[in-house]
């Protein structure tokens, strides 16, 4: 069996560069796809599958039902989603969902993020990539991939107190071991700080 293949090294975007790079997709016309992205850390193929269907106004939640692909001989495929935990619910920032409810009103497809060309047919994903890749250059970002926003929000999300297992769920990882392994840097940091605070109340006690 040939070994298993490594995934690229990941590349963080800090705050100050989020803001910077949100900055920029507004001007550009592309700041809810990436405040959606860089909120829930979804596939490059699930958040282009996305439907108005999907978003529920009023709770807030958005279901992630299916996946959207490119073909080789071009042209786009709507699939399902990558693994059967890819199926999932998140709940969204409720400056997230006021976003999205003022894209719905201007809005003329069933795919919340379509084809400005052809309304009926989603993001194709290489024209997200495409469109992520002039914006970083725009904004003198490092040249990251799409799947590094994904790492960016699972990132800030563990420094920002949100547990593993509901990370996972999150992100629709199989379970949360997978999700502890692949950002085993900052779970290594979340543990020394943990261990910081229990000697800090042992030491008051003792």
């Amino acid at each position: 069996k040939l070994p298993p293949k490594k995934s690229g090294e990941m590349n963080i975007l800090t705050q100050e560069e989020m803001q910077r790079f949100l900055i920029q997709a507004k001007q550009d016309g592309y700041y809810e796809l990436f405040l959606l992205e860089l909120g829930t850390g979804l596939r490059l193929g699930e958040i282009c599958g996305l439907k108005w269907q999907d978003f529920e106004e009023k709770t807030g939640r958005l279901h992630i039902r299916r996946s959207v692909h490119r073909r080789k001989g071009g042209g786009v495929r709507v699939g399902e989603t990558k693994t059967e935990t890819g199926a999932r619910t998140i709940l969204l920032p409720p400056s997230t969902v006021e976003v999205l409810k003022a894209r719905k009103k201007k809005s003329y497809s069933d795919w919340i993020f379509h084809n400005p060309v052809v309304p009926e047919v989603p993001m194709d994903p290489s024209a997200a990539y495409s469109r992520l890749k002039t914006l970083l250059r725009h904004a003198e970002l490092p040249p990251i991939r799409f799947h590094d926003l994904r790492h960016t929000f699972a990132t800030h999300a563990l420094t920002s107190g949100v547990d593993a297992k509901t990370l996972s769920t999150i992100l629709g990882h199989t379970n949360a071991s997978f999700t502890l392994d692949t950002y085993t840097h900052m779970t290594t940091d979340m543990h020394r700080k943990a261990a910081t605070v229990v000697g800090g109340f042992l030491d008051e006690i003792m």
